[in-house]
């Protein structure tokens, strides 16, 4: 080797000793040290929207964090929530996604967790919390699934309402409901302009539905029969509605959701109380 192809040798060996010495003097993170998802991909919980975006663009705002997934429109207005930011709705909009990603498709048993916050039980008209938009031709201008909370007679309570329909177009009507005098599921304290958290968990072991309010389990189940699986059409999804319904011109009665809504999530699978009682906490 010749003089002048040695002094080139040196030369990048020099060069490689001074960017490997420069890169670590970098700041990085320990091992560990960083944000972490605990959904591991294709994981239990199916769609998260956390309405957490302080960004001037509302459908950056409402994104769901498992897919990426932005709304088709999002037109409700941020507010302070349980954790973050929040949305508020007006009883007549709503934030309108292509669907839930695959939750309808793997949601055997299924568990829908979200925060609310209301001043005073809805008066004349249902209020709608959340709704699967289905071609299914449901007499609700088709419909997989939906949630609505009805005027009660005391102001701070609520009728509690969950429809889910298969793929036969069979449905069933989870009620917390004042049934008589005797036997008031109604659901008590949860619209007085607090946040509460909401979690429904239909296990399909049982065909039975658990409300848990504030991270503590309703002593009345619902029961589907002998149903099973939820067993709703995924084919047929056309959208997914949080804070509303986008068919209830086609009813006839009913109004979107009026209060406040954060930390909306979607699991294809039952929440142990442990687990609901975790996101209660953790204010998730």
């Amino acid at each position: 080797m010749n003089l002048n192809n040695m002094f080139k040798s040196a030369l990048a060996v020099l060069v490689m000793g001074s960017i490997i010495s420069a890169c670590q003097k970098l700041d990085r993170p320990v091992l560990g040290d960083y944000p972490q998802d605990t959904n591991v991909p294709g994981g239990p919980l199916k769609f998260y929207a956390a309405f957490d975006g302080t960004t001037s663009n509302p459908l950056m705002n409402a994104v769901d964090s498992i897919k990426a997934a932005f709304p088709a429109s999002n037109p409700l207005t941020a507010i302070a929530g349980i954790s973050g930011k929040a949305v508020q709705g007006d009883g007549v909009k709503m934030i309108k996604y292509a669907g839930g990603n695959d939750f309808i498709s793997t949601a055997s048993s299924f568990s829908i967790s979200f925060w609310e916050k209301r001043n005073g039980a809805p008066q004349g008209n249902a209020s709608f919390a959340f709704h699967f938009a289905s071609s299914n031709g449901y007499w609700t201008g088709g419909s997989a699934m939906f949630c609505l909370f009805d005027w009660g007679t005391v102001n701070d309570s609520a009728i509690i309402k969950v429809d889910v329909i298969d793929k036969g177009v069979n449905d069933n009507w989870f009620q917390w409901v004042k049934n008589s005098t005797t036997d008031d599921q109604r659901v008590y304290k949860i619209m007085d302009n607090n946040w509460h958290h909401i979690v429904f968990v239909y296990d399909a072991t049982t065909s039975a539905m658990t409300l848990y309010v504030d991270g503590s389990a309703n002593k009345n189940k619902q029961v589907w029969g002998t149903h099973g699986a939820a067993n709703m059409d995924d084919t047929k999804i056309t959208g997914l509605d949080i804070g509303g319904c986008r068919n209830i011109p086609n009813m006839g009665w009913g109004q979107s959701w009026d209060g406040g809504i954060d930390q909306f999530r979607l699991y294809s699978k039952v929440l142990s109380a442990a687990e609901v009682n975790a996101l209660y906490t953790g204010k998730q």
